[in-house]
């Protein structure tokens, strides 16, 4: 068996900082990047063109960097299951090694690889959390149990110390690989390597801008813009999405294009230069948005039934309505409501939403139209290119009152949001442009006169907030009787 280490990418498409993959350098300087393009997730409903547009670009960058350390990127086209046995039995490889996933088709397909490995007698080492700042087993309750509550999960949590960026020398052992000789390569290449396919190549088709370019070089650019500038007001500005007040690093940390211990050593830096109790409370508020992304991922892991269903019994059987002509008008940003269209639109043209308009729009749909939210879960996953299962299953189900939130019922009024989120209009302006004659308290309130409507193009509203109010109120009420019987 030789000496050969083969490291599977998932979500950590990028060399440096990377926790496993500095593992795998630590036991051989041949060592060889693998990432499979996986049938399993690209052939579901839910795969969003502008996130697997996004993902080649990731890769694109991620072989450039292989090539800058003396090794190579291979591309593998398959179910894992068996292609990354396949490949390394091929290539005699000594190990694979790779870092752990929160989610449960990820443990599944990981569990299936290992066992075929071992079969092989070829080693692994999954055991690396590069995705978290703790491990879902190091932030336990004092009976040991997971957290289902976010407040005492952040007291826990912010109360570890952090793992800090990996050391300067393997920074640089890391740019020392060695990689296939030639010979090699064409085992490779018969055992499934391909070289790397374009979006379109796979079916998927976006020609849309980025929010953030797909490099390990814009997103850290972002990141220290961020926290030079924005996070200096970060507590102010980020509700409104009118303002360019967050770091739009979703999609960059949903793929590993930049490592979690970097984003939280640069806030802790940040937090160091602050020179007022303002500054220092907006930093804080971004950190504890990323212990928020932590606590749902930990949540996925330690409760995977939620990638199916409801965590609050309650909700479980809760009797959602169907209408396929008013879910057709939410998703397409047709309601008649300006700021749930404005946040859909902006949705469905950029991939990318704001997080207070996601919070509203989600509401609008389990709260006013009264729908399943896994309706809503699937879409935001069709057309987001930060779209990830724990984040975006945590987020609806926090909007929908189904999930660990310790506020049973909660209901946005969308007249209220408008005026709170977006005073002036700007916002809705932007992107419902046939209302942007309309005054500005109309125009938040949602008070245009029918014939106003009709004569800019805009559609009447589909439904009455506050007969929904009362519906939906009505409903849980009716629910909750029927789980104590």
């Amino acid at each position: 068996m030789s000496d050969l280490i083969l490291f599977w990418h998932r979500r950590d498409l990028r060399i440096s900082d990377n926790t496993g993959l500095v593992a795998a350098r630590r036991q051989s300087t041949r060592v060889v990047g693998v990432f499979c393009l996986d049938l399993g997730i690209l052939q579901r409903e839910d795969v969003a063109p502008v996130r697997v547009k996004y993902m080649i670009g990731c890769l694109q960058s991620l072989k450039e960097q292989y090539t800058q350390a003396g090794s190579q990127l291979l591309i593998l086209h398959n179910h894992p299951t068996q292609a990354i046995p396949a490949l390394a039995a091929a290539l005699d490889a000594k190990a694979v090694f790779w870092n752990w996933d929160v989610e449960p088709y990820s443990q599944e397909r990981d569990h299936a690889v290992i066992n075929a490995l071992k079969e092989k007698g070829i080693q692994f080492l999954e055991q690396n959390w590069d995705q978290l700042l703790h491990a879902p087993a190091d932030i336990r309750t004092g009976s040991n149990a997971p957290y289902t509550v976010y407040t005492p999960f952040w007291k826990n949590w912010s109360s570890k110390p952090k793992p800090k960026p990996v050391e300067k020398e393997d920074i640089a052992s890391l740019q020392q690989m060695t990689g296939l000789t030639d010979a090699q390569k064409e085992v490779a290449r018969q055992a499934g390597s391909v070289e790397l396919p374009t979006a379109k190549d796979l079916g998927f088709h976006w020609d849309g801008e980025f929010v953030i370019e797909p490099t390990q070089a814009a997103a850290q650019e972002r990141l220290e813009e961020f926290c030079d500038c924005r996070i200096h007001e970060y507590q102010e500005q980020r509700n409104f999405p009118g303002v360019n007040g967050t770091s739009q690093l979703s999609a960059a940390l949903k793929f590993g294009l930049i490592s979690i211990r970097t984003v939280w050593q640069a806030t802790v830096e940040a937090q160091e230069n602050s020179r007022s109790d303002e500054t220092a409370a907006s930093i804080r508020a971004w950190q504890q948005e990323l212990a928020w992304r932590e606590f749902y991922q930990h949540a996925m892991y330690n409760f995977p039934e939620l990638a199916t269903g409801a965590f609050r019994e309650t909700f479980k059987s809760f009797p959602w309505k169907t209408n396929e002509e008013q879910f057709q008008a939410w998703c397409e940003g047709r309601t008649g409501y300006p700021i749930v269209d404005a946040a859909m639109r902006q949705m469905n043209e950029l991939g990318w939403m704001h997080n207070r308009c996601r919070m509203i729009v989600a509401n609008f749909l389990t709260k006013d139209l009264l729908m399943n939210p896994q309706l809503g879960e699937k879409y935001f996953m069709q057309k987001l290119i930060d779209g990830d299962l724990s984040a975006n299953n945590g987020g609806w189900q926090w909007s929908a009152s189904s999930g660990m939130d310790p506020k049973p019922v909660r209901i946005f009024n969308p007249a209220s949001q408008a005026q709170k989120f977006d005073p002036e209009g700007e916002y809705i302006r932007q992107w419902v442009p046939e209302l942007r004659s309309v005054d500005t308290e109309d125009l938040l309130t949602g008070n245009i006169a029918p014939l106003e409507r009709d004569a800019l193009g805009y559609p009447q509203p589909i439904v009455d907030h506050k007969q929904q109010q009362r519906q939906f109120k009505e409903l849980y009420q009716q629910q909750k009787q029927v789980q104590t019987l």
